[in-house]
């Protein structure tokens, strides 16, 4: 049986990225459909390491408290070569970053993701498989398959304005587009096992022990991740010759990448062998939830898209789990490219907005794949970069896309942050009604573009606020930022003073200055002295004329 559909977008794959991509167009009010091939979400803890960056988007979209309640902090890491400790890896970040490091399992940010999408009456499709599309310049046309059973099984056409393709390393949407994949595989297998142990290792710090031969090379390895429960943790080892060899000698065709699905899977005494090899401390493993092998590869596409057919995620870059940038830049991918998409389907977009996507994101991703490469070849020991800078890349708050077609020209007087770069958070934003001061990331949340206007008081505020109004086309909300020491009398509201002076200060400003916050949290423009044809001028990069 097929039958006919129509939607504004169609997402294909519910792993964290499409699942983050669906609940940004849905929140927007855009018709979206998401499906996955698999009938039930995966019970694996693939993905567990969650970047501060990417708790600022969660606040931002409304769910940053689930996923604090469901996951353990992140507080640094123990290293140890040959048995001996190494110096210990503290993950401290600046006191204005409002969260830390955190660990959850994939399928608990899949969980709090699904969940949260159906507030906005949506639900993923499971056991729904894209076979195959073809677009027009009107739109695009994606055959379903169902394997679900039931009334609504069988083959379905769907015709929607765009097709965003989240579905993994070996995305079909991305070869289907013939889009290139470049890169290469390392030749190591490893093998994943959630377990818990009865070691007395602090909690919250990852562990990782090494063998050394004796030409310096690793030649056996540990790496455990902390989740949520007692003393459990996602080990990652080298795979013993008797599990490689049960896989055979030839390798799979296409992208090695990710958990192998056949063969046999690694049970609680090949853990265990490692740990007596390479615990630091005398230890136990038991309770064993999953097992599995993977293979890991290196490969970014030439671009992130074609037409009305976009890919993120692990469609469009893979690479090393180090660091745990992986998960975390395809969550950033969807979050870039959803508030693009909806200013799209409803017409009010600049022409050339779409193609800003790939202009900012595939060169984060070279810079992720890169970096990761250079640290599971050498260690992130052997970065030759500041350790505080290194964290804070790691923590991606230093993505910036200072280069983008729709951001506004860097202030070259100005030390604070410059247009393309990520918007700070900061505290002490007192209200005359709220009896205790605001962060500025409360104002920021669940809004679009935001105009930050940073006042000394004066009829001018009012003045350029309606000016801004009528420029926006109410596209755009405004917030004024009063100076500690600005006239008291009645700016236009919202208006909210810097009391403590921490804004003034983490955004290095002493005088009058706008400064447009774009949905995904990064600076498009600061303005300095404002005006109303320099704002109007960065808004027709983003929503035309």
């Amino acid at each position: 049986m097929t039958r006919t559909a129509t939607v504004d977008v169609l997402v294909v794959g519910a792993g964290p990225v499409g699942l983050t991509a669906a609940v940004e167009l849905r929140r927007r009010g855009v018709a979206c459909r998401i499906v996955d091939r698999l009938p039930v979400r995966a019970p694996f803890a693939k993905a567990v390491g969650v970047q501060p960056r990417t708790l600022e988007i969660w606040d931002r979209m409304g769910l940053v408290r689930e996923a604090l309640e469901a996951a353990v902090p992140m507080r640094g890491q123990l290293t140890y070569v040959d048995g001996a400790e190494q110096a210990r890896i503290d993950l401290a970040l600046p006191p204005e970053v409002p969260y830390g490091f955190a660990a959850l399992p994939q399928y608990e940010t899949e969980r709090i993701l699904d969940e949260f999408l159906g507030r906005f009456g949506t639900a993923v499709e499971r056991g729904v498989e894209l076979v195959s599309f073809s677009q027009d310049a009107g739109g695009v046309t994606s055959r379903l398959v169902s394997s679900a059973g039931g009334a609504g099984a069988g083959q379905e056409e769907v015709r929607s304005r765009f097709l965003v393709g989240c579905d993994g390393a070996h995305s079909l949407v991305r070869k289907q587009l013939g889009l290139a994949f470049e890169g290469g595989a390392f030749p190591e297998e490893y093998m994943l096992a959630d377990v818990e142990v009865d070691w007395e290792l602090p909690p919250g710090y990852s562990v990782r022990a090494m063998h050394q031969a004796a030409d310096g090379t690793v030649d056996d390895l540990l790496v455990c991740i902390p989740l949520p429960g007692r003393k459990r943790y996602r080990m990652s080892m080298t795979v013993p010759p008797a599990l490689s060899r049960a896989r055979g000698a030839e390798q799979p065709a296409g992208v090695a990448h990710g958990l192998e699905e056949d063969g046999q899977l690694p049970a609680l005494p090949d853990v265990q062998a490692v740990l007596d090899r390479l615990s630091p401390q005398p230890t136990t493993a038991s309770a064993l939830r999953w097992s599995s092998v993977f293979r890991i590869s290196h490969r970014l596409v030439d671009r992130y898209g074609e037409g009305r057919v976009l890919i993120a995620g692990d469609a469009a870059h893979i690479h090393p789990p180090t660091g745990a940038q992986g998960m975390n830049t395809g969550i950033q991918d969807a979050y870039n490219l959803a508030w693009k998409l909806s200013l799209a389907v409803r017409g009010t977009a600049h022409p050339h907005l779409l193609a800003s996507y790939d202009a900012e994101r595939r060169l984060v991703a070279a810079e992720v794949v890169g970096r990761t490469v250079r640290h599971a070849a050498h260690g992130v020991q052997a970065d030759p970069e500041d350790p505080a800078t290194l964290l804070l890349r790691e923590a991606q708050l230093l993505i910036a896309y200072p280069g983008s077609p729709i951001v506004a020209r860097p202030d070259a007087a100005a030390q604070g942050p410059q247009p393309g770069e990520r918007a700070p958070d900061c505290g002490g934003l007192t209200h005359p009604i709220a009896s205790r001061p605001q962060r500025l990331y409360d104002l920021l949340r669940n809004r679009d573009h935001v105009l930050l206007l940073y006042s000394d008081g004066g009829e001018w505020a009012t003045e350029f606020l309606s000016a801004a109004e009528e420029l926006a086309s109410g596209h755009m909300s405004a917030c004024v930022i009063l100076a500690a020491d600005a006239r008291s009398d009645a700016p236009p509201p919202p208006a909210y003073r810097d009391a403590a002076g921490d804004f003034a200060r983490i955004y290095a400003v002493h005088a009058r200055t706008a400064f447009v916050v774009r949905p995904d949290g990064y600076l498009g423009a600061r303005i300095h002295p404002p005006t109303a044809r320099e704002l109007a001028a960065h808004l027709t990069q983003v929503f035309g004329s």
